[in-house]
């Protein structure tokens, strides 16, 4: 419990996300419920609750503006369960906003060995998340009263597991604020005049904006289909590569599934053609929607389209595993919006992990630590890209006991033989 809903729904309603009379609705809601420092959290949990009852085909809603850019807030939110979704969101943003609870207490519990904060900020590294801001939030609260000492150890401890991870903590904000008064949200904070860096809309500003590929061929991992009254079948995901267009003939991976694009929604709006980036509803014609599921992959069907894979082959590395991992070992993977057991047939080389050279060949087990090329198998039919050419859907996480413990990108795949129907 950082505050990142309340920083996130402080910072759309500065910025004109929401208006002053919802916020005063919330703040009434929250009262009556005794929760007077949740309204700004509570337009986050309005907006889910309002988003499940009106079926909108757009799964993110939050927007907001700065002077440069137009955001998009995907949530990811931080506790344990949520990580699978954590991931599944995370796959699709641009920047990282990590938000650390300043309190006495507070901070300690969350960088803890099994901490929530180190593994969102390695699942988010490693899901390709270059771009990090560290929020330093709660400063308001009486046991840290604004102070700078607390923020400069806040800073260092963070910055150094971040170095760990692989960012470079030269090139992250840290901006200590409070997501519930409004300090350095998106104007400088009077409490703190020993700050001198960005306010968090600042820092927000400052971020490179991705270059998106339009130029390969289409992927679009799907995130829900819905059922939509007089308009049918609406599968809803990220285009990851390529473009999206009404009149293509859309192909489902690992399904083999093929359906007409009648049409192509962004935030209620029907758009010609849908670059990388962009979150889309699209219409298709004749399939049901038990057809298409959360973790298929859409493509077109006359253009390199994707497919299932019988195994593929990646290097993984391990980072919170109790004991050995050896041939056999079957977990859960998360790769874009899939979710799948894998089996691990092969661990043909143990690397190092700097410099990628091969330590061993063929070790008999890996551990914490290690990182390792292996072959995986999929228990169900699965679609995967390799990282070279596709790295949104080139890049995963091994989940167990209810934990990240290790991570991994795909070097290459083998292609499941499809067999021609009559």
């Amino acid at each position: 419990d950082a505050g990142k809903s309340t920083t996130t729904g402080h910072l759309i309603y500065k910025c004109g996300g929401i208006d002053k009379k919802t916020i005063d609705k919330y703040e009434r809601e929250a009262n009556e419920l005794g929760k007077s420092s949740f309204k700004y959290a509570w337009v986050l949990d309005s907006l889910k609750a309002e988003r499940e009852r009106g079926i909108t085909i757009d799964i993110t809603l939050w927007k907001f503006q700065s002077q440069k850019y137009d955001f998009t807030v995907i949530d990811a939110p931080g506790h344990r369960d949520f990580i699978k979704n954590m991931i599944t969101g995370t796959s699709q943003a641009d920047v990282a906003v990590m938000v650390v609870d300043a309190t006495q207490g507070g901070f300690e519990a969350g960088i803890s060995r099994d901490g929530q904060t180190r593994e969102h900020a390695l699942i988010a590294y490693t899901l390709g998340v270059k771009q990090m801001i560290v929020a330093i939030n709660k400063m308001d609260d009486k046991t840290v009263n604004y102070s700078e000492k607390r923020y400069e150890d806040i800073k260092s401890e963070v910055a150094s597991y971040l170095k760990k991870v692989g960012y470079k903590p030269a090139k992250v904000n840290f901006v200590p604020l409070s997501g519930w008064k409004g300090d350095n949200i998106t104007e400088k904070s009077a409490n703190m005049s020993w700050y001198s860096g960005p306010t968090l809309l600042d820092a927000l500003d400052n971020v490179t904006p991705p270059k998106r590929p339009v130029d390969k061929s289409l992927r679009i991992p799907i995130q829900d289909v819905y059922k939509i009254g007089g308009i049918g079948t609406v599968p809803v995901g990220r285009v990851e590569t390529g473009v999206m267009k009404p009149g293509i003939t859309a192909q489902f991976a690992p399904s083999g599934i093929q359906a007409e694009v009648k049409s192509c929604e962004v935030h209620h709006e029907s758009l010609l053609e849908v670059g990388p980036g962009t979150n889309v509803g699209f219409n298709v014609k004749n399939v049901a929607v038990k057809d298409i599921r959360r973790g298929d992959v859409a493509s077109d069907a006359n253009d390199s389209p994707a497919t299932g894979v019988s195994s593929f082959e990646a290097q993984v590395i391990v980072m919170n595993h109790p004991g050995k991992i050896t041939k056999g070992y079957c977990p859960m993977i998360d790769c874009h919006t899939a979710h799948v057991a894998c089996s691990f047939t092969n661990i043909k080389e143990k690397l190092d992990r700097r410099t990628g050279k091969v330590i061993e060949e063929n070790p008999q087990f890996i551990q914490n630590g290690d990182a390792a090329i292996v072959t995986m198998e999929p228990t169900k039919p699965l679609c995967v890209e390799s990282f070279a050419k596709y790295a949104p859907l080139g890049r995963f996480v091994i989940r167990d006991m209810r934990q990240t413990v290790a991570v991994g990108v795909i070097k290459s795949i083998v292609k499941e033989e499809i067999e021609e129907e009559e």
